[in-house]
This record gives structure tokens, sequence and C-alpha cells, in this order.
């Protein structure tokens, strides 16, 4: 709470409102996403089909953003990041509403696709934080907003399932529409529009025209490294009730808990994280973003192979403690680097790529998984998570050097 308080000094009102609809529209977005399985099961005429469709209800989305996410970046740096946010909100709502009355599989895949490409909400709204609080404090920032994002998932599962105890699954959507249109009535309405010029070009040059970070990683290096790390965590999101179920007989509610406990971890470290590596050079960040990533594959081991249910739960929540670290703390590295002319265009790439890493993640998880059995599920998962430190590792190396060759007279 003490850390909430003073995001909220520190940002000003402006970030309660953005927290808050950060939070109901992911939440709302969320109260589908455990149960989908349960409606495409329903409406699957065949076991071979609601295996194609279970997990494309989940990419199409992925892959609709990742292909459109640039666009509508730019389209934020045009128009308005708070006019992409408020498009990208109604979007959500009117194809809410077209998946609730879809009976069928293959067009409910074909509208999350056209959902994905419509959403897009999340870049916009940092790049609109970055706007509104002068993109001071961006690791916080971004930081708060995921916290927003994974404490709306938390919510909105819970809700979801309430709903689907008393209610149609159509219920929920038809919910989660209503919800995302008062969501975006409320950006319209409250959110201010930023002044010209908002955002200082930097805060340690007041007089540049543009930041620039002689000793900042290359952006393409960061979205390459933040891909790998959302990748490796993606792998478990179709398999990990199965993986609970089978491999330690756990009930559904044992499983639903655990899986909490990673979004658990990170809203709790997430703020730590951001305060840690808040005004430090890029190369500090990275270096933490190697042992981060040591750490990682280790843990992740650690889980595949304890046949204790409450130690497997443990380390999930120290994985998840992990990955506050990771994505909030590299975006506000790719922030930081772009111009400020730039901030939807680059926020946009970088949720592309993430959309893009996490779909890749998901079709290896389930490939891999069909082919050799659940257990290889956290082989492959420490496997990948060995990659990106390896990755992160050649990144912070290059960046140190640079960082050498720059404090030289």
């Amino acid at each position: 709470m003490t850390h909430a308080a003073a995001a909220v000094r520190g940002f000003g009102p402006v970030f309660v409102l953005l927290f808050a609809l950060q939070f109901i529209s992911m939440g709302a977005m969320e109260m589908s996403g455990p149960f989908w399985p349960i409606q495409i099961k329903a409406l699957s005429p065949s076991d071979s089909i609601f295996g194609l469709a279970g997990v494309g209800v989940y990419v199409c989305p992925m892959i609709g953003m990742s292909l459109t996410s640039t666009f509508w970046g730019r389209m934020g740096d045009r128009y308005g990041n708070r006019l992409m946010m408020v498009r990208a909100l109604g979007g959500l709502a009117v194809t809410q509403l077209f998946v609730a009355v879809a009976q069928d599989v293959w067009t409910i895949m074909a509208l999350r696709f056209v959902q994905g490409a419509c959403a897009g909400y999340i870049a916009p709204a940092q790049a609109y934080g970055v706007q509104i609080t002068g993109g001071k404090d961006r690791a916080s920032l971004f930081a708060w907003l995921q916290v927003a994002t994974n404490v709306g998932s938390l919510g909105g599962a819970f809700l979801g399932g309430l709903i689907l105890d008393s209610f149609p699954f159509a219920a929920i959507n038809l919910t989660a529409g209503a919800i995302c249109a008062l969501c975006a009535a409320a950006a319209w309405l409250s959110l201010p529009v930023p002044m010209l010029g908002a955002v200082a070009p930097n805060f340690e040059n007041a007089g540049a025209a543009k930041p620039r970070a002689p000793t900042g990683a290359p952006i393409a290096a960061l979205l390459v490294l933040m891909g790998m790390l959302l990748a490796s965590r993606m792998v478990l999101q179709v398999p990990f009730s199965l993986y609970m179920t089978q491999v330690f007989g756990a009930r559904h509610w044992v499983a639903g808990l655990t899986y909490g406990l990673l979004a658990c971890g990170f809203v709790v470290a997430a703020p730590l994280w951001a305060r840690l590596f808040e005004n430090r050079t890029p190369s500090y960040v990275l270096g933490g973003n190697v042992l981060i990533s040591a750490a990682c594959v280790l843990v992740t081991h650690l889980a595949g192979s304890t046949g204790s249910a409450a130690v497997f739960a443990f380390l999930y929540f120290i994985w998840g403690a992990l990955l506050g670290g990771t994505t909030p703390v590299l975006l506000a590295l790719i922030s930081a680097a772009a111009a400020n002319d730039r901030q939807g265009s680059v926020l946009g790439v970088a949720q592309a790529s993430q959309q893009g890493a996490s779909a890749s993640g998901i079709i290896a998880g389930v490939a891999v998984t069909q082919l050799f059995g659940l257990e290889a599920a956290f082989p492959l998962v420490a496997a990948l998570y060995a990659l990106s430190f390896v990755s992160a590792l050649g990144i912070w190396l290059k960046t140190a050097r640079a960082t050498q060759k720059g404090s030289r007279p």
C-alpha cells in the first residue's frame, strides 16, 4: 500500500484513472480466459477440431494484435494516444458482443483474430502515460500498469467463474463487452488531452532536441530479449492445468490457485524491481536481467523436477517475482531510447513483438507436449530461458563496452 500511495503522489491523479482503466478493461477481457476450452469443447464436432481451436482461441488474438500494433502505434503518434485507447476499448466492446452470439468455432476463431487486430490498448496506454508523466520514472510507470493488468486478470478470471456458475458462457462476453464500452466512454470523457510538448526531451539534458542514450542497448536487441523471455513464460499457458492434474493429481481449484501465484509474484515484485532499476544505466539494467534469466533457468528446472505440489506452487510464485524484473524494465529502456514523437510507434512495435513471441511460446508448448508428453514442458522452458540468458549476456557485454568507450575523454 505504501508503494501504491507513493506511485499516486508521484504520477498524479490521472495515473489513478489510467491504472483503473487498465485494471477494469483487462479484467473484463480475462473473464473468459480460463473457460474458453469449455466453450470450444461444447461447440467442436470432433476432438481434432477441438485440439486446433483450443489453441487458436488464444493464439488468434495475439496474431491479430502482432500484425496491427505497429500501425496503431503510428496512428497514435499522429492523432493522439488517448484516441487510440478509446478506439481499442471500443473495438474490444464491439467484438465481444459478436463473440457472445457466435455458435461456430471457426466464426469464433475469426472474431478472436479481428478482436486482436482491433485491440492494442496497452501500447497507447503506456505511451499516453509517458506523455502525462513527462517521461519520468518510466520503469515504475510500466511496472504499475503491468500490475494493473495482472491484478485485473486474476479478478476477471474469478468473476468469470462466478458468472459461468449461474449463466451461459455468452453472459461472460456480454458483460465484458459492456464493461469495455463503459471504459471507452470513461477514457474519452475523463482522460485529459496531453499538452503539446508535454514530454521533456530528456531530464538529464533538458536542452536536447531528442533523447539519446549513447550507452544504451539497441532497441532491436531489447525487443529480441523481451520476446525470448515472454516465449519462455508462455510455453505452459495451455498444458498447465493438465500438468497439475496429471503430474500432481491436484484438484482444479489447486491448479487455479497455483496458476494465479505467478501473477501474484509479479504483482508483489514488479514495483520493487522498478525502484531498483529506476534511473540506472542500461548496462546495469541488462546486467540485472542476465541474473534474472539465470535464476529463471534454475527455478523452472527445479519446478519441473519436484514431486511436491507445495514446492511447485512456491517455485511458481518465485518465478512470477523474477518476471517482474523483465518486461516492465525492458519496456522502460525501449521507451527511453525512442524519440518523444515516436513513443506510440516504438511501443506499438514492442507490443507486436510481445504478442508474436507469446503466440510462438504457446505453439511451442503445445507441439512439444503433444509429441513428447507433459514431462517435456519444463525442460523446454528451462532451455528457452538458457537461450535468454545467453542473449542477455551478449547484449550486456556489448552495452558495457559501449559505456566504457563513451566514458573515455
